[in-house]
């Protein structure tokens, strides 16, 4: 294994990256950024970085390294993503909203690249033990296991992981509707 370099929002360290790591056959875009933007008063400059990280980082990756997994016999590309792909919080609007776009790309992908034998499967997980969620208490899950369950998951094929029981909770509760997922928008 060999450390590369890479900057998901500048595609000449993508491209460069692509280049170096010719023997890939798993590719993992977990990339990320939390600016706490809200979607009235949050810094447009702090929509863009999650928008450019977490949506545009996402597909340029993968757009790099497609031809290199193909090369591989197909592969896969596992789309670290969030339960916030499916339920916005106002005080993480910018996030919220490039995780529900990165899973509309993530769907996209998983279509086309299904031509040249690549698995693509999204992970869906709510609140992890990692430096970007220290600030917050919240119940958090252990990343090693989260990796363990991701990489079960690549290994049955499946499409998507729901990696905890706040995934699978926001999950049941899309087919719902919204009032289910915003109960303080139903008026009494």
């Amino acid at each position: 294994m060999v450390p590369i370099a890479l900057d998901v929002t500048d595609h000449a360290s993508v491209l460069a990256a692509a280049e170096r790591a010719r023997d890939v056959d798993l590719l993992i875009n977990n990339a990320g950024s939390s600016t706490g933007a809200q979607v009235l008063d949050g810094d447009l400059a702090a929509f863009r970085l999650e928008y450019d990280t977490h949506v545009l980082g996402t597909l340029d990756v993968t757009r790099s390294f497609a031809p290199v997994l193909a090369r591989n016999g197909g592969g896969a590309v596992l789309n670290v993503l969030s339960v916030l792909s499916w339920l916005s919080l106002p005080q993480s609007a910018a996030y919220s909203a490039a995780k529900a776009a990165a899973w509309s790309v993530t769907n996209a992908l998983r279509v086309q690249l299904a031509e040249q034998g690549t698995q693509v499967t999204a992970l869906h997980v709510g609140y992890m033990d990692t430096d970007m969620v220290a600030s917050l208490d919240v119940p958090k899950s252990d990343p090693a296991e989260i990796a363990r369950i991701a990489l079960e998951g690549l290994e049955k094929g499946l499409p998507e992981v729901i990696a905890d029981d706040v995934s699978r909770d926001v999950r049941a509760g899309l087919s719902a509707g919204v009032e289910a997922l915003y109960p303080q928008l139903t008026r009494g």
